[in-house]
């Protein structure tokens, strides 16, 4: 038969015990932590992969003797280096299709065109990181609630058996000290893991403004060639 004896420290047993405020917040922070581990678990695939693919991608780039070949094998990718690959191509076709051609104007327009992909893919890769901040900064606070209100049972129950022994307040002061250690339990995970991915969201961003400063570089020097012709 299962033990719920509050002293036995068993999870368990600290929940079956807990009043139903208190269990209601236990509940709330094992669904987070549950939430927390699986963005966490599709961040470590997204970002690998994206990284991969990004190195393979600048590898074939740099091989590419042509790019407008190179464009109609990529321009289908949804990697984020190839929509900013596809942005300056776009914006290239478009600022040089008539006849006279703004050097200045279309340099801008380039930089202004793979700036914006940059930043919407990054925009779109850091999507629901921002669950692991809330979930970092909140779910502390909602753990001592419960602790705070399992306490606050706890003393409710020594002014009705009017008995001040430890024995007494113990087992629900556990339940409620329980809730803080599930707040944290859930929180801990969900602070490392934005500040870890927060960085590899920069570095990516990072290799992403490099490239398309590259890009930009090779197209304005296809820029001169264009104009003496």
């Amino acid at each position: 038969m299962l033990n719920t004896d509050a002293t036995t420290l068993s999870p368990i047993a600290l929940f079956l015990q807990a009043d139903w405020v208190v269990k209601t917040v236990m509940i709330g922070l094992m669904l987070a932590s549950v939430a927390t581990w699986a963005v966490i678990l599709g961040f470590l695939f997204k970002l690998g992969s994206t990284r991969r693919q990004i190195t393979r991608f600048e590898r074939d780039f740099w091989k590419a003797e042509d790019i407008d070949a190179f464009h109609r094998v990529e321009s289908e990718n949804t990697l984020p280096i190839a929509r900013v690959f596809t942005a300056g191509v776009a914006e290239w076709r478009r600022s040089t299709a008539g006849g006279h051609v703004d050097r200045e104007g279309t340099r801008e327009r380039l930089a202004t065109a793979m700036g914006s992909a940059v930043a919407s893919e990054i925009d779109t890769l850091s999507d629901r990181l921002n669950i692991l901040a809330t979930v970092g900064a909140v779910a502390p606070f909602v753990g001592l609630f419960g602790t705070v209100w399992g306490i606050m049972r706890s003393f409710t129950g020594i002014a009705a058996a009017q008995n001040t022994s430890l024995a007494v307040v113990a087992p629900g002061i556990a339940e409620a000290l329980f809730a803080t250690a599930l707040g944290l339990f859930a929180a801990i995970p969900a602070v490392i893991a934005y500040n870890r991915f927060s960085h590899s969201i920069n570095r990516i961003e990072a290799r992403l403004n490099r490239f398309a400063d590259a890009f930009h570089a090779t197209l304005s020097r296809q820029l001169e060639v264009e104009v003496r012709r």
